[in-house]
């Protein structure tokens, strides 16, 4: 087979499996980003990419697998054949590397710094700023201390940008020695 027709066939088994797990994931409380399905020898590796406007915790991708992979199994005993062989199962939630571009992207970003293109009358500019809110038609972003509101259509693939906490933001020497319940660390209990 062409390179070409394998991924032909790789893009048939993802839509074929985000058809049948999405509303399993849906159910779960989460949205399905995104699902690819890629052979590596003998196997096959279905990568579920899950998200939710709370996030995603480890517990509910490993709640979400879990279902994901009963659904998958009973299609195939049911005589569905979604891909060939064995498959290893991988659910994550996106980086942050993942392009703002959808209001719920925005709306789950609320607080992060992010950099993004605008388009403007005058030509394209990239603004770099806090996201304040964000809702279906529109985001607000704090930048250089104003906030500064943006219609939905007029921003590119936005990026957020990870932040270190900064070194005035770090615990105090005393606070590193407490201990919850206000006994210092050594203390007897």
């Amino acid at each position: 087979m062409t390179p070409q027709g394998r991924g032909a066939s790789a893009r048939a088994q993802a839509a074929r499996v985000s058809a049948l797990v999405a509303p399993v994931v849906r159910d779960a409380g989460f949205d399905l980003e995104k699902v690819t399905v890629k052979r590596i020898g003998r196997r096959h590796v279905v990568r579920l990419v899950i998200d939710g406007d709370h996030g995603v915790d480890l517990e509910s991708a490993a709640a979400v697998s879990r279902s994901v992979s009963t659904a998958l199994d009973e299609a195939e005993a049911a005589g569905q054949t979604l891909f060939p062989g064995e498959y290893v199962l991988e659910v994550s939630s996106p980086g942050t590397d993942r392009p703002l571009t959808e209001p719920k992207h925005w709306r789950r970003n609320v607080g992060r710094l992010v950099t993004v293109p605008v388009r403007e009358a005058d030509g394209e500019r990239v603004l770099t700023g806090r996201v304040v809110a964000a809702d279906g038609s529109e985001v607000t972003l704090e930048v250089d201390g104003e906030p500064r509101r943006l219609p939905l259509s007029a921003l590119g693939a936005g990026r957020v940008q990870v932040e270190l906490r900064r070194l005035e933001e770090m615990p105090g020497e005393d606070e590193l020695d407490e201990v919850p319940g206000g006994e210092e660390e050594g203390g007897s209990r």
